[in-house]
């Protein structure tokens, strides 16, 4: 009975603290949105590490990323998939720094898990075929950038890159026809 007293009690005691993070959290993302980066660091850095949610790691990852800061915004972004290993936006954020930092494979490797738990951004498929594109990946690059035209048809980039692959493929009219696509598009803009 005393362990169930004392156990109520510290639960009762740290319920505050908790809410306390909840409330920082929404205040950090609050300010992100505004653009306000020293004051959403500010908010994060004040809740404890183990009361991060996955979306708070993800912030700091995107703070530190801004910053050049690409090895804390890895550390970060794996942090947060280590608190929600379903957060496809960490692995997506993840897969952009290996992208453009030419690790390609890796990047790949985590745009198929950002893919595990979101299959409706068109520009997983995107970026996921841009990976391919650099290993020489043609066909796959091709299947990617499909699926990203069938969820935004309207993403000139995407039409541009398909045409550039079709050309590859030794499909000259196909190619012609997502090129024809691309300069409709960029008409409307």
């Amino acid at each position: 009975m005393k362990k169930f007293f004392l156990l109520l009690i510290l639960c009762i005691l740290t319920l505050p603290v908790f809410a306390d993070s909840i409330e920082l959290s929404k205040q950090a993302t609050a300010f992100y949105s505004d653009n306000n980066f020293n004051k959403t660091l500010e908010l994060l850095l004040q809740i404890n590490d183990a009361e991060r949610t996955a979306q708070d790691w993800l912030l700091l990852g995107n703070l530190y990323d801004e910053k050049g800061e690409k090895d804390n915004a890895i550390f970060m972004y794996q942090k947060a998939i280590v608190v929600d290993k379903k957060f496809y936006k960490a692995y997506y954020n993840l897969a952009n720094i290996f992208l453009e930092d030419e690790r390609y494979n890796i990047a790949i490797e985590n745009y198929k898990d950002a893919l595990k738990y979101n299959k409706t951004n068109p520009y997983l498929f995107y970026n996921l075929a841009c990976a391919y594109i650099k290993i020489g990946e043609i066909k796959k690059a091709k299947s990617a950038l499909t699926q990203a035209i069938l969820l935004k048809n309207d993403v000139p980039e995407f039409h541009y890159n398909l045409a550039y692959v079709y050309k590859s493929l030794n499909k000259p009219k196909l190619a012609q026809t997502y090129l024809d696509n691309y300069n409709k598009i960029i008409e409307t803009f």
